[in-house]
């Protein structure tokens, strides 16, 4: 319970302390998959977010260092009001509760992602190189062993024998070197419906950016349109991902690639992407004790098994699912307003 909540009272004693608040309302605003949590206070009529983030398991200086940054691009970010990295706490401004989960829907849709690409299309002409650190091979593979450790392992209880383990391997070699052949640039690293907020001015507001690298230019756009918490058809994937396709051609960052060769990164991405963020769910529920993302474990694994047969290297990593049984694992439904698994 909240009032049995040690670093919620150090919250209130920092919040009366060191920031002059009297009287004030706080209650839960959000949480997430990591150990920080989220707080909205209301203090003289104006509503704040306190994120807390325990020093011993989170380390708040590259949100604010990223967050500064990507408020210098003219992205719209928490202001940070005051921190105190020492006890993990920082004051940001309020983006409000309207995320983009909850307004998605056709009516929609083309407004708020059309939103969304310009302001990659921003942090990814803006994000320079140097800045952040590189989203290398040994990274792209520690990712996708979550899906062999975690889903495969703990949550499916399938033997990972030699022949298994290898043809694992090769599949995760496959993947990863077609993400090492795209254009570097700034990647959020979780650009999805969760943490893209609806704001009447700058839309959208962008948040859980801490996490960012340096990095294949289409992670992002994946993680949006491709995105673990509600599927769209494909063919109205793909006219996203043209719509975005040639706003970077326009800003100059993908002159020597071709629409085909764009969507096959793009494809190919997400697979690496699903892998990883089905293991992570399996990870949450067995680690951490979160089992509310186990539901969108089929939903992101869907999109695995419809894209892969698309290409042919990829082939006996299809086999390799069917003889797993993966597919027996993974229902057709998906959050609304899907209408297709692709």
């Amino acid at each position: 319970m909240l009032n049995d909540d040690h670093r919620l009272a150090a919250i209130k004693q920092w919040l009366s302390d060191s920031q002059g608040f009297t009287s004030f309302d706080i209650a839960p605003a959000s949480s997430d998959a990591s150990f920080r949590r989220y707080f909205r206070v209301i203090h003289d009529g104006r509503s704040h977010i306190v994120m807390d983030a325990p020093p011993d398991k989170e380390n708040c200086e590259p949100f604010v260092r990223i967050g500064t940054a990507m408020h210098r691009f003219g992205l719209n970010v928490p202001r940070i009001v005051s921190q105190d990295l020492a006890q993990g706490f920082l004051l940001l401004s309020d983006l409000g509760s309207r995320q983009y989960l909850d307004e998605l829907d056709e009516q929609s849709a083309d407004r708020l992602y059309w939103d969304a690409i310009d302001a990659l299309v921003k942090l990814q002409a803006a994000g320079e190189p140097g800045a952040l650190s590189p989203y290398d091979d040994e990274l792209l593979q520690r990712e996708m062993a979550l899906f062999r450790d975690w889903l495969v392992g703990d949550l499916l209880k399938i033997d990972i024998d030699i022949q298994t383990s290898f043809m694992l391997k090769q599949a995760f070699e496959i993947l990863a070197a077609s993400a090492l052949k795209q254009q570097r640039v700034w990647v959020h690293r979780d650009y999805h419906s969760r943490n893209l907020m609806v704001c009447d001015l700058n839309n959208p507001g962008i948040l859980d950016f801490q996490d960012a690298v340096y990095g294949p230019i289409t992670y992002d756009l994946v993680s949006l349109l491709r995105d673990c918490y509600i599927a769209w058809p494909r063919q109205q994937v793909e006219a996203w991902v043209t719509q975005y396709y040639q706003r970077a051609i326009e800003a100059g960052m993908l002159n020597s690639v071709s629409r085909d060769q764009f969507i096959a990164w793009f494809d190919v991405m997400g697979i690496q992407r699903h892998l990883k963020a089905s293991g992570i769910f399996a990870r949450l529920n067995y680690r951490d004790h979160k089992p509310g993302y186990l539901k969108d474990i089929p939903r992101t694994l869907n999109y695995v098994l419809a894209v892969a047969p698309d290409y042919p290297p990829l082939h006996q990593f299809v086999e390799l699912m069917q003889e797993l049984a993966i597919a027996s694992h993974i229902s057709t439904q998906a959050h609304a307003p899907s209408v297709s698994s692709a």
